[in-house]
């Protein structure tokens, strides 16, 4: 019996100690892991981890998605305290962060990018607004073709415009910087008003939601992702994009790496650096827009009126425009 006890004792001592060395080595690689951070939807997820397994870099990396606000929320309030060792997000989210808590490193490895941006960051997808119309629902209707945003406002357009909401989507933001660009924030809050009243039931909360809408036949036109628009023509939707004499606006995504001073935030650069350089093939093809030298796209994809706000954008100045956009409810 006491033989029987000190044997069974001795193998559950055993496998205790087993269980604790195998904790303690998965605690280990844990802490070893690169923290990612990302706003980047499916197909900007999917390759960046394309990328960092390709060179060598599975398993350890920890990748997160998270919505925009939520994590432009934890930028600004936690700093370099924040748990990512590595972020891909709004490039004027960056640059709000950085102006607050000075927290990412400098960029160690060249970029080629063909605007000039910060040190510490450089972007990796970029994002441009248009109008799109459904020709079938078009033509039943007996609807003109719209140039411009503010023929959406038209009365015929009651009830058969989709927009993104400026509250929830970034793609939203896009059409209030052509809008305010245009006319200004008085009469662009009447335009506002009247665009708002013809989406109706069709406000977005995604930048997705118009184009969806529009191929299913629910509503004659909307704003959104230009490339979508593109997109869904190729692919024998019936869908005709329009660049609205306001403008084409575009946001980019960037990538940047916290500032922690440790050995995580040089693996972390390495990371930064391979997604740059090697998802950048597989970036283009979801978001076609040239960001570097010698990269190229269709002629169906560059946006006859590519346009800038005047003003550097920042949290600060969506705040203002969301301000406007609520009030024209």
């Amino acid at each position: 019996m006491k033989k029987g006890k000190s044997l069974m004792l001795s193998l559950l001592a055993l496998s205790l100690l087993v269980f604790l060395g195998a904790c303690s080595s998965n605690t280990a690689a844990g802490e070893e892991q690169i923290v990612i951070q990302t706003n980047g939807d499916e197909e900007a997820v999917m390759a960046m981890e394309n990328a960092l397994k390709n060179a060598g870099y599975e398993g350890k990396y920890v990748l997160q998605s998270l919505g925009t606000s939520e994590l432009g929320g934890k930028l600004i309030a936690e700093g370099d305290q924040i748990e990512a060792d590595l972020v891909t997000m709004s490039s004027y989210f960056l640059e709000s962060a950085q102006a607050k808590h000075s927290m990412f490193k400098d960029l160690t490895f060249t970029t080629g990018a063909l605007e000039k941006t910060p040190n510490y960051y450089t972007p990796i997808l970029a994002l441009t607004g248009s109008i799109f119309v459904n020709t079938e629902v078009l033509n039943q209707k007996g609807l003109d073709m719209p140039a411009s945003i503010k023929d959406l406002t038209a009365k015929e357009y009651e009830g058969l415009v989709s927009i993104p909401n400026i509250m929830d989507s970034s793609t939203g933001w896009l059409l209030v910087q052509a809008i305010i660009s245009q006319y200004g924030e008085e009469e662009g809050k009447t335009i506002l008003k009247d665009l708002i009243k013809n989406s109706g039931p069709h406000l977005e909360s995604s930048g997705s939601g118009p184009i969806k809408k529009v191929l299913a036949g629910e509503t004659a036109a909307g704003f959104g992702l230009r490339h979508q628009a593109v997109e869904a023509k190729e692919s024998g939707g019936p869908i005709q994009y329009i660049d609205p004499t306001e403008g084409n606006f575009s946001l980019t995504e960037s990538i940047a790496v916290i500032d922690k001073g440790n050995e995580k935030t040089k693996l972390a650069m390495e990371m930064a650096e391979v997604i740059m350089k090697d998802a950048r093939e597989e970036l283009i093809k979801y978001y076609p827009v040239a960001l570097y030298e010698e990269e190229k796209v269709s002629d169906d994809n560059v946006p006859a009126h590519s346009k800038k706000f005047e003003e550097p954008l920042t949290v600060e100045l969506l705040k203002k425009h969301q301000d406007i956009f609520n009030s024209a409810k």
